[in-house]
């Protein structure tokens, strides 16, 4: 069955989601770097190896865009859709091939306009994590949600 639409009205501090999975694979990594990030790291196998990262690791932003296919695809189905407001990112671990990702996510705070009534700010904390349990990524992103009716 499919979740309902969900207004800024029908959430609240607490509520939590959790996405569906998506696997990174090496390849996967090599295109979205060769577009987007080409560092060594996020390239070649070999080059990896001696770097930072001892071995191929997704960039960072490719981690975040996978969270954001998950959050859209499978996290809290805001009516107006995920609209970003602004944020912060932390990456503390590299996403590698093979990694199983899926993203749990918090409403950490709720927010009213006080200008613009029929909407408010939904504060969303979210982990990204693998199969294994690891946190590669915490993000706190503030959405723009609309209200079922002006307050």
């Amino acid at each position: 069955m499919a979740q309902e639409l969900l207004y800024f009205d029908d959430l609240k501090v607490g509520d939590t989601f959790t996405t569906g999975t998506f696997e990174v694979k090496a390849e996967d990594i090599k295109r979205f770097a060769g577009e987007f990030d080409p560092q060594p790291f996020h390239l070649d196998e070999d080059a990896a190896r001696d770097t930072f990262f001892g071995g191929l690791a997704a960039s960072g932003w490719h981690t975040a865009a996978i969270t954001m296919r998950l959050l859209v695809t499978g996290g809290p189905r805001l009516a107006n859709g995920i609209i970003g407001a602004g944020g912060d990112v932390e990456w503390k671990a590299p996403t590698r091939p093979g990694d199983v990702l899926h993203v749990e996510s918090e409403v950490i705070d709720l927010i009213p306009s006080r200008s613009r009534p029929d909407r408010g700010v939904v504060v969303l904390r979210s982990k990204t994590i693998t199969q294994r349990g690891d946190v590669v990524q915490v993000s706190t992103a503030k959405l723009m949600a609309t209200r079922r009716s002006p307050s």
